[in-house]
């Protein structure tokens, strides 16, 4: 696991004598102690017998720092022209400060902030935020029934969910709370409605916006240029990922929601990629579709 180094890339050595010695060497030496490549530091300061190496990264592995003080100053000390004491230490600020730890309770500790992290991240994919669209719910024309079916099925699978605002059918404002959804650290993002062929229907240019990388697949077909599909030629969902946030774009009819949220349900439970979610419940949209068709 890398650890952000927040800006605290200096790492110094105090109580360091040199005597005609290639500064490039000795950020060789420093690069292969932490594993590091050599064009990843520079020596940048020498003044009397301190010497100052700066970390070209923002972020290390943890475990390639605990406890390497001693192993450190030994390879300096056996390079030509260079002189160690038994004050000599290297020291630094936030984690670059772990290279003076002892390493077996360096480890330790480490390794309970990776479990509690862990945790956390657990605890952050099992939140939820939920948005219903449409200009007529935005109003109070039609009853928003999604949302309370989505939330009552979250909360059986043990998601902490919260209620988001109704939006507009306007994709700039649907991006913006998606991207603050991404921001705040939600595991799980879904939206109903807005995903038609019709001008008005701007859910998925929404989630386009926010990740240009997002599956979009059709679940209905029309023919485009008839009635009111002008632009658009098919009903679709999308799903889009940023960092740890899923982004679902789900339609607006509560049986297609219940159809598609069951399917997603059981694809997250599964571990399934964005692209296989997608698929899924693309698929298990269409045989409703047909259904209805049908009967």
């Amino acid at each position: 696991m890398e650890y952000d180094l927040f800006k605290k890339t200096e790492l110094w050595i105090k109580g360091i004598s040199l005597e005609n010695v290639d500064l490039g060497e000795i950020a060789t030496i420093v690069a292969e102690t932490l594993n590091l490549e050599r064009n990843e530091l520079l020596v940048t300061d020498v003044q009397g017998e301190n010497l100052v190496v700066d970390i070209l990264r923002s972020g290390l592995n943890a475990h390639d720092i605990i406890g390497k003080e001693e192993q450190l100053l030994r390879r300096l000390s056996a390079h030509p022209g260079v002189t160690i004491s038994e004050k000599t230490s290297v020291g630094s600020q936030g984690l670059l400060s772990w290279i003076a730890l002892d390493y077996a309770e360096g480890e330790k500790a480490l390794k309970k902030s990776e479990e509690m992290a862990k945790e956390i991240q657990v605890r952050l994919l099992k939140t939820a935020v939920v948005f219903s669209s449409g200009t007529e719910v935005a109003n109070g024309q039609v009853m928003d029934t999604n949302t309370p079916t989505i939330s009552r099925r979250l909360k059986e699978e043990g998601y902490s969910v919260k209620v988001g605002p109704t939006l507009k059918d306007d994709e700039v404002l649907i991006a913006a709370h998606l991207r603050q959804a991404v921001d705040e650290g939600y595991g799980l993002v879904i939206t109903t409605g807005g995903v038609g062929a019709e001008d008005k229907d701007r859910t998925i240019e929404a989630v386009l916006m926010v990740d240009p990388e997002a599956v979009v697949l059709p679940v209905f077909k029309y023919q485009l240029g008839v009635g009111r599909h002008q632009h658009k030629d098919s009903v679709r969902i999308a799903i889009g990922k940023i960092s740890q946030t899923l982004i679902v774009a789900l339609p607006g009819p509560n049986d297609e929601v219940q159809i598609g949220l069951d399917s997603l349900v059981k694809g997250l439970a599964s571990h399934l990629s964005k692209d296989q979610l997608a698929e899924n419940i693309a698929a298990s949209l269409k045989n409703r579709l047909k259904e209805k068709i049908s009967s």
